[in-house]
């Protein structure tokens, strides 16, 4: 009789705990997914005004379901001026020059200030970081200036070469913060064997930062990838566009009138990459972004 009164009176006290519970998980799910839906509305009607028909996508009064399927949108999109391929080639390539421009050059910045001690360390990183607070739009026109003096303009390194200025600074920000985090006494055993600055940062420090790593090359490639006003500035041939410039000029219609579903079919093509990259680089691209944030 003991037991079983044991039991009974465990479960009452129990119960109420979990009646308590219930709730607040169903709350908490039902915010997850009430979030979710207005995350991802935009992104599925972009995707239903693509499969429209050029009528449908201009009907008004405008309706959210296509009245017939149609790929037309995505065939004239292909087709747009010099081929998406050409669009996509050229964000792509001047996308793989800015993280590999980034990595090379945020790496050994931000392990000198992370493990180095010097006079006027901390002015020198608000100095790096200090480009963050200027609207990089005031420095176009300057840098303008001076590539076409080099001849950088029209061409996917000069383009590199901008968006590189744009995303250094976070860079550095973040490996440093990623080298800090690593604990001092694994320097210092690479040192007692022998291993200089250099070898110490290529065989020691890089492999522990991959995350932090993959996270800069993530953000260099999204915001090389969606970046509009340099490149249409620095990029006058039609050959030289990149994916955000043909964005806008696919857009324009009969008679100038917007070609929304050409304009949404550009947009759900232009959005596959960084998706794409995203999921696969996820995991690392979470712990990278917190490295350092928690000492």
């Amino acid at each position: 009789m003991s037991a079983v009164a044991l039991s009974t009176e465990t479960a009452a006290i129990s119960a109420p705990h979990g009646r308590r519970f219930a709730p607040a998980v169903l709350l908490t799910a039902a915010a997850c997914l009430a979030v979710m839906a207005i995350m991802s509305a935009p992104l599925a009607l972009s995707f239903l005004a693509s499969i429209k028909t050029t009528a449908d996508a201009s009907a008004s009064p405008p309706h959210y379901l296509p009245q017939a399927l149609s790929l037309e949108n995505y065939v004239k999109v292909i087709d747009f001026q010099a081929g998406l391929a050409t669009y996509v080639g050229n964000s792509l390539i001047v996308a793989l020059m800015t993280i590999a421009a980034c990595v090379v050059l945020a790496a050994p910045a931000g392990y000198g200030l992370a493990r180095f001690s010097m006079r006027g360390k901390e002015i020198a990183f608000l100095i790096l970081l200090a480009p963050i607070m200027i609207p990089y739009q005031a420095i176009l026109t300057p840098l303008y200036l001076d590539f076409a003096k080099v001849g950088l303009v029209n061409t996917h390194a000069g383009l590199a070469v901008v968006h590189t200025i744009l995303q250094l600074p976070f860079s550095i920000y973040l490996m440093r913060n990623s080298f800090e985090a690593i604990p001092r006494e694994i320097e210092e055993a690479a040192m007692v064997d022998g291993c200089s600055a250099w070898r110490r940062l290529a065989f020691v420090f890089l492999p522990l930062a991959v995350p932090a790593l993959v996270t800069v090359a993530l953000f260099a490639f999204i915001n090389s990838w969606n970046e509009f006003l340099a490149a249409l500035i620095f990029m006058s041939r039609e050959t030289s566009f990149t994916v955000p410039i043909m964005l806008v000029s696919v857009r324009i219609g009969h008679h100038g009138a917007v070609d929304w579903g050409a304009l949404q079919a550009s947009v759900v093509i232009s959005i596959i990459p960084c998706l794409a990259v995203y999921l696969a680089l996820q995991r690392y691209y979470m712990s990278g972004l917190l490295s350092g944030a928690v000492k």
